[in-house]
């Protein structure tokens, strides 16, 4: 039976997605739960795997195009199948240019369509041009029908000023949509902030207890995020509005704690997840913590590594951040962010002490919580980072 490959929705409020890549040839066989296509959102660039076994046919959409989420972009057939009559159009949305797809025919091999006239250059000398600021349209490329290739980006270069690009940079979808999301956010979302410092002595002390035992069974060390998320987690299972959702027409109770966990990429931010991390131990969310980092930053994230969170961590104290305000990620109801820990003097029974010091700083939406049950939850988790032995399972 025909299978159909359509643009997935990867996220709330997604509405398109842009292929980056096709991982097999059209006529190629290919099996269920093999990379097929590489998509980009707004988060993340995402592997996805075949819907099921058979042939690749009837390609519609190519490296570029920006898809509607729900077309139909391809089919997997069973030897001798044709490809269904379906009564739909592709839009695709190119690079400067836009593309009528017809709706699909018997699958036959046929030539790639031409683009919408623009400028020819191959992905590498686009990137090329990008990095060394380079106008693209002041030259003549020396590939077929006038490609421009890298060789003549790099020649280009080597003329300072001849090829310069006035123009502003433009930000690959990953900035621009991250860019548009968290706007979007800060000026609809009605934010307000609190904060506490708290002494991390203990918190220091269980991460140097529990990862020698941790690195022994899951080769893995455990960072401060990592106990972060557990304590974060376990103290959110008792404030159930802190990981409700915004609905438009009132609040969203979730069942599950999924922790969020911005972190840096090349193009932008990445939020990866952790599902139902109140029942993980520390060892686990290591583990998942490692791993999704190394997809995030290879670039091979799969849709379910990024959906779903309810409460979202963004820690830049390994920037040698003291404090900040992150913007909530909609629909969500909160976000903690979290600074370095660092010697400051504080007063201990009275007495000055240095102690190694952590500033939380948690962003709210006062449509689902209020200044109350903001501080209420960041009391808690201000007493589990002072005492989390009880808290964290190694």
């Amino acid at each position: 039976m025909a299978i159909s490959i359509v643009m997935p929705a990867l996220e709330l409020a997604q509405e398109s997605g842009r292929l980056v890549s096709w991982q097999k040839l059209e006529g190629e066989r290919v099996a269920k739960g093999e990379p097929l296509l590489e998509v980009e959102t707004d988060k993340a660039l995402v592997e996805i795997e075949a819907p099921g076994d058979g042939i690749l046919a009837d390609l519609k959409a190519r490296a570029g195009d920006v898809i509607a989420v729900g077309t139909v972009i391809g089919w997997i057939l069973n030897p001798g199948e044709v490809v269904p009559q379906i009564d739909t159009t592709v839009t695709a949305e190119r690079e400067g240019a836009r593309q009528q797809v017809p709706p699909a025919l018997p699958a036959t091999p046929a030539p790639e369509q031409p683009s919408a006239p623009s400028t020819k250059i191959s992905p590498k000398a686009r990137r090329l041009a990008r990095e060394r600021n380079i106008d693209i349209s002041r030259l003549h490329g020396s590939g077929p029908g006038g490609e421009i290739l890298a060789s003549d980006i790099l020649e280009a270069a080597k003329s300072p000023g001849t090829f310069a690009s006035t123009e502003v940079e433009k930000p690959t979808a990953v900035g621009r949509l991250m860019a548009e999301r968290t706007t979007q956010s800060w000026t609809s979302v009605p934010h307000f902030f609190v904060t506490r410092e708290v002494d991390a002595s203990r918190l220091v002390q269980e991460r140097e207890r529990l990862t020698p035992a941790i690195e022994l069974a899951r080769s893995v060390r455990p960072t401060y995020t990592d106990l972060l998320i557990a304590l974060v987690a376990r103290v959110l299972a008792q404030h159930p509005r802190m990981y409700a959702s915004w609905a438009g027409e009132g609040i969203c109770l979730n069942p599950e704690v999924n922790i969020g966990v911005a972190m840096a990429v090349k193009d932008g931010v990445v939020s990866t997840v952790i599902r139902q991390a109140a029942t993980l131990d520390l060892g686990e969310i290591a583990v998942q913590q490692k791993n999704l980092g190394e997809s995030a930053r290879a670039g091979r994230l799969r849709p379910s590594d990024i959906a779903g969170a309810t409460f979202t961590i963004s820690n830049l104290g390994m920037y040698g951040v003291d404090a900040f305000s992150a913007i909530i990620p909609p629909p969500q109801a909160a976000i903690l962010a979290v600074g370095r820990i660092a010697d400051r003097v504080v007063a201990v029974n009275g007495v000055p002490s240095v102690r190694p010091m952590m500033t939380l700083t948690l962003s709210c939406d006062h449509r689902l919580v209020d200044g109350a049950r903001a501080g209420a939850f960041l009391n808690d988790l201000s007493e589990a980072i002072l005492d989390p032995v009880k808290w964290i399972r190694s």
